[in-house]
């Protein structure tokens, strides 16, 4: 009996991080990784900008009431999670996994899986883009100083041209340059539209891969208590489960749309680990830094795993 999709989904992502814990990428093979990744996520939203007609892009632009909900979620809900792990017990988890959790909190949205779940689910794809890329922009500068501002101990923060440049080249850039190439591509677009999935499917299989294949590799697993692991991934769930719950009741509570409403979720609750991990690195200099990037691990796993499945649900649905 051939498989539901979202199963399948679920099974890629699931085999990602099996393989690389398996077979880890390592020496020149994770480069080779790590540059296949940018080409991805450049291929990645070059087509969406060849997807998205220009009218569309600017009616998401105006939508101001959905940008601030999901903004506010991500900088200042989250942050508020953040505070309170300050006030944990002591033992519940240790030194290292506590900050990695609040810092997960402050980390921004994620871009390229924010807009795949809220395409897959029928929501509003340009209200997405648009929340997900300020949100990533605006991170570089708000999540380190939230870290500096909340947490117990951070490292030197030190954000630079290079940070937003970045930004500009992997995820705005290739945006663009596909809304300058509708001329000819816009058609093709139309055409194989529903097979295009499958790349943003594989993306995020990519990323999955690449990111546990460097927590494998390096053997940062090990140093990990069995206890505290599992605090942690209960933490991790409890977390997710409100926020998803939260921002779903909340966009209707302020009577959006139930395209409105599926960007809220998908986008207000996704935490960045391609954008967390390199800041991590910056701010906690001499600290355990594979420890700490693990509750965002945890929890960017968990996230692709559970919105995958709810994406489905919501395509299925009918709209009312």
């Amino acid at each position: 009996m051939r498989l539901p999709r979202f199963d399948t989904f679920l099974l890629l992502i699931l085999g990602s991080a099996a393989l690389a814990f398996v077979v880890p990428a390592t020496g020149r093979a994770a480069e080779v990784l790590d540059a296949l990744t940018v080409v991805a996520i450049f291929g990645l939203f070059f087509g969406y900008g060849a997807r998205l007609p220009l009218a569309e892009a600017w009616a998401g632009l105006r939508n101001w009431r959905l940008h601030v909900v999901i903004l506010a979620i991500t900088f200042a809900l989250f942050p508020l999670v953040a505070v309170g792990v300050r006030f944990l017990p002591d033992g519940v988890l240790g030194p290292s996994l506590a900050l990695g959790f609040a810092y997960l909190c402050l980390v921004p949205s994620t871009v390229q899986s924010s807009i795949t779940f809220t395409s897959l689910a029928g929501g509003n794809v340009p209200g997405a883009m648009v929340s997900a890329t300020t949100s990533n922009l605006l991170g570089v500068v708000l999540t380190p100083l939230l870290a500096v501002a909340l947490l117990p101990s951070s490292g030197e923060c030190a954000i630079t041209l290079d940070s937003f440049v970045a930004v500009l080249l992997q995820l705005l850039l290739p945006f663009i340059l596909g809304q300058l190439s509708r001329r000819w591509t816009a058609s093709f677009m139309l055409r194989h539209r529903a097979r295009l999935k499958y790349v943003d499917q594989f993306v995020i299989c990519l990323v999955v891969y690449g990111a546990f294949s460097d927590f494998f590799a390096s053997g940062t697993w090990r140093d990990v208590d069995a206890g505290d692991l599992v605090t942690l991934l209960l933490m991790c769930l409890a977390l997710l489960a409100f926020m998803l719950w939260f921002t779903w009741w909340l966009g209707g509570r302020l009577r959006f749309s139930r395209e409105d409403r599926i960007a809220i979720m998908f986008c207000g609750t996704k935490k960045s680990l391609t954008t967390g991990v390199p800041m991590a690195s910056v701010l906690f200099v001499g600290q355990s830094v594979g420890l700490i990037v693990l509750p965002l691990m945890i929890f960017h796993q968990a996230q692709l795993m559970a919105c995958s499945v709810i994406a489905q649900r919501l395509a299925a649905r009918p709209v009312d």
